[in-house]
């Protein structure tokens, strides 16, 4: 039966997004936990599919803007389009970002996982919304082990995908990388309406597979930071891209700005300037 209106903008709000996403996670909790604890040794991950109702999950792909309205990322390391100001865009997409930071969910996931403390980012410091097209790609890396102003480690990474029909073939899938590049990776579809909660830590190596079809990926993400590493062996890090197995230049390339860019944060622990990538509240639109 088609929804009202009422009910739609209900399930559109952030409190209604979160109200299916905690019965979802709830319903799935003893899966969830076997697959986190089962990867944990490596990176600790689990997938959950069917997050939302495909109608609402359909009304946020559709709410994605266009290209030219968001910030392109291209270089060796990456090519994709991200927004974190959320301010600019149709409001279902920020209630749908901050629906997974509803204190219920974060509750969830950290028991899922196994963790101390977990909270998420009202900054979305590397987080809010990114697209992805036909020739994008983002090449294996470990993230920045830290939040924007270093005061808290970053433990997980949430990536809720949204694009219809999205096939294993089209590529823009996650790539996980346990026993480094040397090894073949595991990937898990970007499937629609799928959300991939993944462990953040010193060796969780992971990319995204080049789009090689003319439609866009799109992905709703959040980041949640922690008072404590996952791993006691766990150092501060910047974000450190590699070459795919096939790029042996350019990992050697990307080897090396890894380095140059740690020992400038060793010299600048808060960095040389401020990183765009955050949702500035009192930003005009």
């Amino acid at each position: 039966m088609p929804m009202t209106a009422a009910i739609l903008e209900y399930k559109t709000n952030r409190c209604g997004l979160a109200d299916l996403i905690i019965e979802r996670l709830d319903a799935a909790r003893d899966d969830l936990r076997a697959q986190f604890v089962a990867s944990e040794p490596d990176i600790g991950y689990f997938y959950i599919d069917d997050v939302l109702p495909a109608e609402v999950a359909s009304a946020i792909y559709a709410a994605f803007p266009a290209p030219e309205t968001m910030t392109l990322k291209n270089s060796l390391r990456e090519r994709k389009l991200i927004a974190a100001q959320m301010n600019r865009y149709n409001p279902i997409l920020e209630e749908a970002i901050y629906a997974f930071q509803d204190e219920r969910i974060v509750t969830a996931l950290r028991g899922i996982c196994g963790m101390i403390s977990a909270y998420p980012d009202e900054n979305l410091y590397a987080g809010g919304i990114s697209m992805m097209t036909e020739g994008h790609f983002l090449n294996p890396h470990i993230d920045n082990s830290h939040d924007k102003d270093r005061d808290r480690w970053r433990v997980l990474n949430l990536l809720y995908y949204v694009s219809p029909d999205w096939a294993l073939a089209n590529g823009g899938n996650l790539e996980l990388w346990p026993n480094g590049l040397e090894a073949t990776a595991i990937t898990i579809e970007s499937k629609f309406n799928r959300l991939v909660v993944m462990a953040t830590h010193g060796r969780s190596l992971h990319s995204v597979s080049p789009i090689r079809v003319d439609r866009a990926r799109c992905c709703v993400s959040n980041y949640y930071f922690s008072d404590e590493p996952l791993r006691d062996e766990d150092e501060f890090h910047v974000t450190s891209f590699r070459g795919r197995p096939e790029q042996p230049m350019r990992d050697t390339l990307l080897r090396a700005d890894a380095a140059a860019r740690g020992m400038v944060r060793k010299l600048f622990p808060k960095g040389v300037r401020e990183n765009p990538h955050v949702y500035k509240r009192d930003e005009p639109q």
